[in-house]
């Protein structure tokens, strides 16, 4: 696995804490007139993190195991959106969310350099994107996490805009 992935992996839960720190308070659940040029899902900055935190446990997690553990595993897209109203994205409270990124994160890097270079080859189908392989995947989970970076970023360029109107 190229160490620039696993790196950019492992620093990933603190960017997005500073990332999202960098958000005003009163805007955490704010939304924009337009979400014309976000480049990640529709989702406050809130909705972001808690996203990111569902994704890595009930996305990564799974697919990183079932890639393991069983024969080119079919690994199904999770419904991100159903997830912020199921769980309700809205009403979570940061501390926690980071908390739990956090630990998450630490276990998919931990399972990650354990990796062989025969189990760094396991493959699978993932829904949405075609035949996988553990280390795909890995880039995969790196681009999600370049993708709500950006959308906090994005969100943070429109409150910009909006408070100075």
């Amino acid at each position: 696995m190229q160490e620039a992935t696993l790196s950019s992996l492992r620093a990933f839960p603190q960017q997005l804490q500073q990332f999202y720190e960098a958000v005003p308070a009163e805007y955490v659940r704010w939304t924009p007139a337009s979400w014309e040029g976000i480049p990640s899902e529709t989702f406050t900055a809130i909705e972001q993190i808690c996203h990111v935190r569902d994704i890595e446990i009930d996305g990564y997690h799974v697919r990183f195991r079932r890639l393991l553990e069983q024969d080119r595993p079919e690994l199904e897209s999770i419904d991100g959106y159903q997830l912020a109203i199921e769980r309700r994205y809205a009403e979570a409270s940061a501390s926690d969310v980071f908390e739990v990124i956090h630990r998450a994160r630490e276990k998919t890097v931990a399972l990650l350099e354990s990796l062989d270079a025969h189990q760094w080859t396991r493959r699978g189908y993932f829904e949405g994107y075609g035949h996988v392989t553990v280390k795909s995947l890995a880039h995969y989970l790196c681009s999600h996490d370049q993708q709500h970076l950006a959308g906090i970023q994005w969100l943070l360029g429109q409150i910009d805009s909006n408070s100075n109107q």
